[in-house]
């Protein structure tokens, strides 16, 4: 008797079951980000005074690609920090500078990923965003340096290890 396609019928139906689990959790998160939003929006986050509030908008904002609206909220909590620590200050610089990179604009996202920087001098995420976007903007130079910060904070930085040697080896 035969086993071959009992196996094979058996491993696609695996395929399959794994692959509907792993649709069936990006709908879910779809789905929870789609009632974050919803409900930060009907709370009146927009409008808040509290940057955290805007931040938190945001963020639900970034993951939905929603780039143009990221920016605004973050841009109006960059406005209402205050008393905020560092680290709050360098999360939202670096997000908005993320949200500028996706829409294209490297020399504003540049600035807010510096901002970051000197709000939190050791920030491995934006020092690697700073990069990409130099590179972006073909300061070669100046992403490698930048990659090699990283890298010196965060000496197993995949991304970084791999963005750097791929710049060396273009300057070589």
């Amino acid at each position: 008797m035969n086993l071959l396609p009992q196996t094979y019928l058996l491993g696609l139906v695996g395929l399959l079951a794994i692959a509907a689990v792993v649709v069936a959790r990006q709908l879910l998160s779809v789905r929870r980000d789609e009632i974050k939003l919803i409900k930060l929006e009907q709370a009146g986050t927009a409008g808040s005074r509290e940057a955290s509030d805007l931040y938190e908008l945001a963020s639900v904002q970034l993951r939905k690609r929603l780039y143009p609206q990221a920016t605004a909220t973050l841009k109006q909590a960059v406005k209402r920090l205050k008393d905020e620590p560092d680290e709050a200050r360098a999360l939202i610089e670096n997000a908005l500078g993320f949200s500028l990179a996706a829409q294209k604009e490297f020399e504003t996202a540049v600035r807010h990923y510096k901002s970051a920087l000197r709000a939190k001098q050791d920030y491995p995420v934006a020092l690697n965003n700073l990069a990409f976007a130099q590179e972006k903007l073909l300061d070669t130079d100046a992403a490698m340096d930048s990659y090699r910060k990283t890298l010196k904070v965060e000496p197993n930085n995949a991304t970084a290890k791999k963005r750097l040697k791929r710049l060396e080896k273009r300057a070589a």
